[in-house]
């Protein structure tokens, strides 16, 4: 099978509500091709094991995806009420369809580097091995509920999940050059946050007596505002935070003096210290909370760094180059947990989540090839 032949199975799995049936197929596909020890946990996660002692190397992926745009999806014409199917369409060397680029098609080529790496087939078309077997553990596993916080890969981490490297294959092309697939040693986390402002509520017309929640809070406007985020040298890059006030809602009507008003804001976090928003506490009747921590990344070790741009290096024509990304991954729940990680996949700026979401063929085999040669390579 290829990665287009895998890929094209893959994507055409609805995984927007219900990552169930796109975890059956892996799950079979693997215990189908592979004899390695496969196990689904209670999350829906699928987990493929191979070798034994030394380091594990884990090819991690999702296949999660975002709700498709109405043109990515059709019902069966053969029966009206049928759930709608996903649109796939293949076209100039790419393939349209949503989960194609973010990212079912990094699935498949993981899937296909675990199978093939010091691998031999038997007569039965299983993949066996015997005296290739990797000096270490060689992993492969497709997290649930990436899309929406992380879920899966908490609930692996939280059950035993530790590689001491990873290769997280969420997009990494066309950031340092066009048709090259760059090798990402650093993210940016997200802190979604909530400052609640309370006071007493009053008629206007005797404002003194209450206390103006709308005031309380833009005073905290004003700390936030005032608050330097932090910013960190990753790869000759500087990946900077960032603190935005995103929303605000407080006062009940035009009369009376508010006695409530919230603000949430989006910051948008580097590997290291944080922006000190627990300074707007310092204000009388205000409160900060936390509702979403999606934890920065970084990449510590250089030698595997260079192991994984090297073997990337040896794929395309163009010169990859160690680059950073804007965007929270399931990296950051496993750098958090002290695995190494690097993010190296095919989907470029803009491709994911769109209603003309797609992934260039060429790039999946690079990828493809790629995840292949680090699993020989680091573990030999």
């Amino acid at each position: 099978m290829t990665v287009r032949e895998l890929t094209r199975d893959l994507v055409s799995i609805p995984s927007h509500e219900d990552e169930t049936a796109a975890g059956d197929y892996i799950e079979a596909w693997l215990r189908r091709e592979t004899d390695a020890d496969v196990t689904r946990d209670a999350a829906g996660n699928v987990i493929a094991r191979r070798g034994t002692g030394g380091e594990t190397l884990a090819l991690v992926g999702h296949h999660d995806v975002v709700e498709p745009a109405e043109s990515q999806r059709r019902i069966p014409a053969s029966d009206a009420d049928a759930a709608p199917e996903y649109v796939l369409e293949e076209r100039d060397g790419r393939l349209y369809g949503r989960g194609a680029a973010d990212m079912k098609g990094a699935v498949a080529a993981a899937m296909l580097a675990f199978r093939d790496s010091d691998a031999r087939r038997t007569s039965s078309g299983r993949t066996q091995f015997g005296d290739a077997d990797p000096d270490g553990e060689l992993v492969f596993a497709s997290f649930v509920g990436e899309e929406v916080g992380g879920v899966g890969a908490r609930h692996a981490i939280a059950n035993g999940f530790a590689p001491e490297y990873a290769i997280v294959g969420e997009g990494s092309t066309n950031y340092s050059g066009p048709d090259v697939t760059d090798v990402a040693v650093a993210h940016k986390g997200r802190r979604g946050s909530t400052i609640t402002a309370r006071g007493t509520a009053a008629h206007a017309s005797e404002a003194s007596v209450g206390e103006n929640a709308i005031y309380r809070a833009t005073d905290a406007v004003d700390i936030v505002r005032t608050l330097e985020a932090p910013s960190v040298s990753v790869a000759g890059e500087t990946l900077e935070g960032s603190l935005v006030v995103t929303e605000i809602e407080g006062g009940s009507a035009m009369n009376v003096v508010p006695e409530r008003c919230e603000l949430t804001v989006d910051e948008r976090t580097v590997p290291g210290e944080r922006a000190a928003l627990e300074r707007v506490e310092d204000l009388e009747g205000v409160t900060w909370t936390v509702d979403q921590d999606l934890p920065p990344m970084r990449c510590n070790d250089a030698a595997f760094a260079r192991a994984v741009l090297d073997a990337a290096s040896d794929v395309q024509s163009g010169s990859p180059e160690l680059v950073t990304k804007p965007h929270a991954t399931d990296a950051g729940w496993l750098s958090e947990a002290g695995t190494e990680c690097v993010i190296y996949g095919p989907s470029e700026p803009g491709e994911a989540h769109t209603k003309d979401e797609n992934v260039s063929l060429e790039v999946l085999e690079r990828c493809r090839e790629t995840y292949r040669r680090v699993a020989e390579s680091w573990l030999s």
